[in-house]
């Protein structure tokens, strides 16, 4: 309805309601809480700053002092971190967490990757495949690493399947060699978590169009050529999110040492953050401790940053 009132007025009515209350209302169109109130985030804010900012700088604080956990402390600046230099236990730490999470990066990438293109599109039992390669991620690291430790026992069941297919010279105390102990913990690094990088690439190539990939193989493509030039850049994100996670996983390696090994035999498969354990809690070195924690920190960023700017999409 509309209602002329003077000379160029007009005003639009609606219909009649049964109240006989004509008059259009306003509608509320702003949300209850407006995107400008960014306030409503500082609670959340505060305690992410609280909890991980403040207690880690806390931390690093006490990298430059020779706390014991009691008492007072002295700073003594840069002096644990050239014990850490000087002392070549820890550098044999650094070298094996390293060989770990390099280890690990490649070895999870490859299968991972190699399970998602077997599993993608044209297997009828695909589904249940990626169930049962993906169960062992959900598993407690310490649970499967007591499992796997009474399978590399001497007298456990793998010797004993070696033994009975008649590969008596194949076996070994698995923990107990210092050349085949990290092995054997990389194996089960491996093991555990290829399920996860292999839902991450199949998320990857649920984007990838078979249109394209048809295309080019009528136009005479092969394999190879179509997984470098179709398939690996356009799951290029899923393989930084794969590298940043696997790399970063390698690196704090720490259930599994201490279930299969604790860091033996001789050291072979000690790991900067079974060392920080090991100095802070049982040595109750804090100060040190807490030098090796910011180093291993230090390294985390350094090799993600890296690792990020290498596998970054350029176009």
């Amino acid at each position: 309805m509309t209602t002329q009132i003077g000379a160029d007025k007009v005003v639009h009515r609606g219909p009649s309601t049964a109240g006989g209350d004509d008059t259009a209302r306003p509608r509320r169109n702003r949300p209850l809480i407006s995107y400008g109130h960014w306030w409503w985030a500082l609670p959340a804010v505060a305690m992410v700053l609280l909890v991980h900012y403040v207690a880690t700088a806390g931390g690093a604080f006490y990298a430059f002092t020779d706390w014991t956990g009691i008492g007072d402390f002295n700073f003594i600046g840069l002096d644990n971190f050239e014990r850490i230099v000087d002392d070549p236990t820890l550098l044999g730490s650094l070298k094996n967490t390293l060989f770990i999470a390099f280890g690990f990066l490649i070895l999870t990438n490859v299968l991972g990757l190699l399970l998602a293109l077997a599993l993608n599109r044209t297997l009828k039992t695909r589904y249940l495949l990626r169930v049962l390669l993906f169960m062992p991620v959900v598993l407690s690291p310490l649970a499967v690493s007591y499992v796997w430790k009474f399978i590399f026992d001497f007298d456990g069941p793998l010797n004993q399947f070696l033994g009975w297919i008649g590969l008596e010279s194949w076996q070994r105390p698995w923990l107990a060699d210092p050349g085949l102990a990290i092995w054997a913990v990389l194996v089960v690094m491996v093991w555990q978590t290829t399920g996860l990088v292999m839902v991450i690439y199949l998320a990857g190539l649920a984007t990838v169009s078979p249109d394209v990939e048809e295309a080019a193989a009528l136009d005479g493509a092969g394999t190879w050529s179509r997984f470098w030039h179709i398939t690996a850049p356009s799951i290029r994100p899923s393989i930084a999110i794969a590298g940043t996670l696997m790399l970063v996983q390698g690196l704090r390696v720490f259930d599994q040492v201490m279930a299969l090994t604790n860091g033996g035999p001789g050291g072979a498969t000690e790991t900067l953050a079974t060392q920080v354990y090991k100095e802070t809690f049982a040595l109750g070195n804090f100060g040190f401790g807490a030098a090796l924690a910011l180093m291993l920190t230090a390294i985390i960023l350094v090799f993600s940053v890296l690792q990020q700017m290498a596998t970054r999409d350029r176009t």
